[in-house]
C-alpha cells in the first residue's frame, strides 16, 4: 500500500508539471517496434530492455501493482490457516466476498484516478487514496463472513442483540462505514462537484446505494426479529 501511494502522488505530481506525461505509452509502443529492427549484443540488449522498462507510463505500473496487490490479499488469505471458529463453509464464503470487494474497489480507483479532472486536484487525489485505504481494512478482519444462521442457544431471550447477530450487525457495519458508505459519498462528490460523469461511474454509486438501502434494510429486519424473540 505505501508503495502505492507514493506511485500515486508521484503520479499526480509529474502530470501536474509535465503536459507531455501522456506521450509515453505511445513513445514506448514507437520503442518496442523499432527494437526488432536492430541486431544488437548482449549487452546492447539489456540496456534496450531497462530503458523500456523505464519508459512504461505510469498508469500501466499503478494499474499493475494494484491488481497484484489484491491478487496476493486474496490468495495469501486462502493458504493461510482459517480463523478460530470459522468453518470451511464460511472460509468459503469469506474468499467469494473477498473477489466482488476487490473487484469493486479496484474499479473505485481506477474509474476515479483516471480522470484528468480529478487528477488536478490534490485534496482529492488524497481523498481517493484515503477512502482506498480504509477500505482495505476489510481483508484483515475474519468476523466479516456469511454466518450460518444462530444457534438456538443464541437465541433465547438471555442472548443481546449483538451477541445474537454478531456476524450479521458486523457485516453491515463493515458495508456501510468501510466500503460502500464512503465509495457512495465519493463517487457522489466526484460527479456533483467535479461535474465527472460517465456511465461506469453511475452504475457503480447506484450500486453501492442500493447495497446501502439493502443492508439498512437488513437492520431493521434483524432488529424486528430480535424483539419478536423478547418476552411479553
Amino acid at each position: 500500500m505505501p508503495s502505492i501511494w507514493i506511485l500515486e502522488v508521484h503520479h499526480h505530481q509529474v502530470e501536474k508539471n509535465d503536459k507531455n506525461v501522456s506521450n509515453k505509452c505511445v513513445e514506448l509502443n514507437d520503442e518496442l517496434a523499432g527494437a526488432n529492427s536492430y541486431h544488437l549484443s548482449f549487452n546492447q540488449n539489456i540496456t534496450e530492455i531497462f530503458k523500456l522498462l523505464s519508459s512504461v507510463c505510469n498508469d500501466a505500473w499503478i494499474l499493475g501493482l494494484h491488481q497484484t496487490l489484491l491478487i496476493l490479499l486474496i490468495v495469501g488469505k486462502w493458504v493461510l490457516p482459517m480463523g478460530y471458529g470459522i468453518t470451511r463453509d464460511e472460509f468459503s464464503q469469506l474468499l467469494l466476498i473477498f473477489v466482488s470487494i476487490a473487484a469493486d474497489i479496484l474499479e473505485f480507483t481506477t474509474e476515479t484516478l483516471s480522470e484528468p479532472n480529478v487528477r488536478k486536484n490534490t485534496v482529492l487525489v488524497y481523498a481517493i487514496l484515503g477512502v482506498w485505504s480504509w477500505s482495505m481494512l476489510q481483508f484483515p478482519l475474519h468476523l466479516a463472513v456469511l454466518h450460518a444462521e444462530p444457534s438456538s442457544a443464541s437465541q433465547n431471550s438471555s442472548g443481546s442483540l449483538l451477541s445474537t447477530y454478531r456476524a450479521d450487525i458486523w457485516n453491515i457495519i463493515v458495508s456501510l462505514f468501510i466500503h460502500d458508505g464512503p465509495f457512495f459519498v465519493l463517487r457522489m462528490l466526484v460527479m456533483i462537484y467535479f461535474k465527472v460523469i460517465h456511465q461506469m461511474l453511475v452504475f457503480f454509486s447506484i450500486k453501492n446505494f442500493l447495497v446501502l438501502l439493502i443492508q439498512i434494510y437488513r437492520l431493521s429486519v434483524i432488529c424486528e426479529d430480535y424483539r419478536s424473540r423478547l418476552p411479553h
